[in-house]
């Protein structure tokens, strides 16, 4: 596992538009920001946001330079006041159930026929944890490769 780390975005207020889930909107800020990151790595977003029966798959991107297959599970946390707990961090909330979900979850992707896909040698999955103050700034995000 290598962490990589990034602190240079910004975005939104994770509120998203009056009436909205502000759960639902923090979450796309969250992925908003793991796919700028992916994409300041040189990754391409192959799909987002993948639902099925089972769940979702937060991000697909690819790595073209190692030709690899990434499913992203990206967790966001909002801190107030500028501060967060230990036990509110982003990325110890990925449980093994979840991991489980995503393995299934990429199978069936990788299964579907008919989809226009980039010839991989691998796949791997990716955890990302994202922290962003009460106004939507990230304040930190980290990026796990092959966390599981």
């Amino acid at each position: 596992m290598s962490p990589r780390s990034s602190c240079s975005q910004t975005a939104d207020s994770p509120h998203g538009e009056r009436g909205s889930d502000p759960r639902r909107a923090l979450g796309r800020l969250g992925e908003d920001l793991a796919v700028a990151h992916f994409a300041h790595l040189g990754f391409s977003t192959l799909a987002r946001n993948v639902r099925t029966r089972e769940g979702e798959i937060d991000v697909i991107a690819f790595d073209r330079r190692t030709r690899t297959i990434i499913f992203a599970e990206v967790k966001t946390r909002a801190a107030r006041a500028g501060h967060i707990r230990p036990d509110q961090q982003p990325l110890p909330s990925l449980r093994p159930r979840q991991r489980r979900r995503l393995r299934r979850l990429a199978l069936a992707w990788l299964s579907r026929e008919g989809q226009h896909r980039p010839t991989a040698r691998t796949i791997r999955f990716d955890a990302v944890g994202v922290l962003v103050d009460g106004r939507g700034r990230l304040l930190r995000l980290d990026h796990i490769e092959a966390a599981w």
